[in-house]
């Protein structure tokens, strides 16, 4: 736990964190030279907390809401340190790339502003169905949808990549017939 702040308040415990507590003080009077086995202890911490009435629990849920006015109290008073935060990555090519997109002719930025448009209309499509349907009915939508359109995007991809070579290929043809000029 090196990386814990040491002001910061110590945690609030549960009434049955009290308990066990409880128990391990009991168990060390009883027995103080003996180790403690510590999945039966807690084994048996269990069963017994599931075996005690309301009425003894009570003392250790007052402890537990006590415990918990404690640390509220104390948090509203702490200040967490600044620490140091760390760099954000930053990409060196991106201010290349930026100003190699503004260079680029409209004709040339045409089909992938086609493909954010489209990209953009589905993605507010599928907004809406989220918050018209609900998390759980969109959720459940989600996970086949993704499939299907897993698929359709590959799909996409590879009529993409032979359009992008057919480009290519033309504008080679192009520069070849401007080189014969």
């Amino acid at each position: 736990m090196g990386k814990g702040d040491p002001k910061k308040p110590r945690g609030k415990m549960s009434s049955y964190a009290f308990f066990v507590q409880t128990c391990r003080e009991e168990h060390k009077k009883k027995y103080p030279d003996a180790s403690v086995n510590f999945s039966e202890f807690s084994k048996k911490c269990s069963e017994r907390w599931k075996t005690m009435s309301a009425k003894e629990k009570g003392k250790f849920e007052d402890m537990a809401q006590a415990d918990k006015v404690r640390y509220e109290r104390e948090m509203k008073t702490y200040i967490p340190p600044k620490g140091e935060t760390k760099k954000k990555f930053k990409d060196p090519n991106a201010p290349k790339l930026g100003e190699m997109w503004n260079h680029t002719a409209a004709d040339d930025k045409q089909p992938y502003e086609k493909k954010a448009a489209k990209l953009k209309e589905k993605y507010e499509k599928d907004i809406a169905a989220y918050q018209a349907k609900g998390k759980a009915d969109a959720a459940k939508k989600g996970v086949v949808k993704a499939e299907k359109s897993k698929k359709k995007k590959e799909e996409e991809e590879e009529e993409e990549d032979e359009e992008d070579e057919e480009e290519e290929e033309d504008e080679e043809d192009e520069e070849e017939e401007d080189d014969d000029e």
